[in-house]
Order: structure tokens, then C-alpha cells, then sequence
């Protein structure tokens, strides 16, 4: 619902809201399959776009089943898609003024 109520107040539109909804439950899905002890989440909200970034446990010990659907997903409807293995991060980003998304996976 966050993530929801912040698309509204950057006026994304019904789609969008419903796109960033979709993203924060599967990327919640996508960190919880990776077997992290705790899950931090953090939502940064820019004029025209809202990112959440994730903590992670392990990407390579995780549930493969539950990270491709996560993957499959994440890559269509957000703008921006990026995990950093290094740092145990997923940032996911969805804008309101980009058009074709520019997915970083």
C-alpha cells in the first residue's frame, strides 16, 4: 500500500500505480526467496518516480523457481530493474514520464 500511495502523490497514472503496487509485492516475494535473516526496504520518491530498494540474503542459494517469476515480472513493469549482488541490493524504479523503461537487469 506504500508504494501505492506513493505513485498517487506524484499523479502516476491508474496503470502505473497498479505496475508499482505489483513491483513492491514481487520484489518483497523475490527478497524473501533469497533467504535474507531480515528484509529492509527503502522508497525514494523523486518528482516523477517512485524507487524501492531491497535487501537481500543470498541470490545464489536462493529459490530459482520463485526468482525467475520474480524476474519475469519485475523486468516488464518496472523502468528500472537492477540487482547488485555485491552489495545484496534490488532496486526497482517506475516513473511516470518514462516511456519504454530502461531495465537495467
Amino acid at each position: 500500500m506504500t508504494a501505492a500511495n506513493l505513485a498517487v502523490v506524484i499523479n502516476m497514472d491508474v496503470d502505473d500505480v497498479e505496475d508499482l503496487r505489483m513491483a513492491a509485492e514481487e520484489g518483497f516475494v523475490y527478497a524473501c526467496a533469497t533467504g535474507a535473516s531480515l528484509c529492509e526496504i527503502t522508497f525514494t520518491l523523486a518528482p516523477q518516480s517512485v524507487s524501492i530498494d531491497f535487501s537481500l540474503g543470498d541470490v545464489h542459494h536462493a529459490d530459482d523457481d520463485a526468482l525467475q517469476y520474480a524476474d519475469l515480472l519485475l523486468s516488464a513493469i518496472c523502468d528500472e530493474y537492477a540487482i547488485d549482488e555485491d552489495h545484496k541490493q534490488l532496486h526497482l524504479m517506475k516513473c511516470s514520464s518514462c516511456v519504454g523503461g530502461a531495465n537495467a537487469n
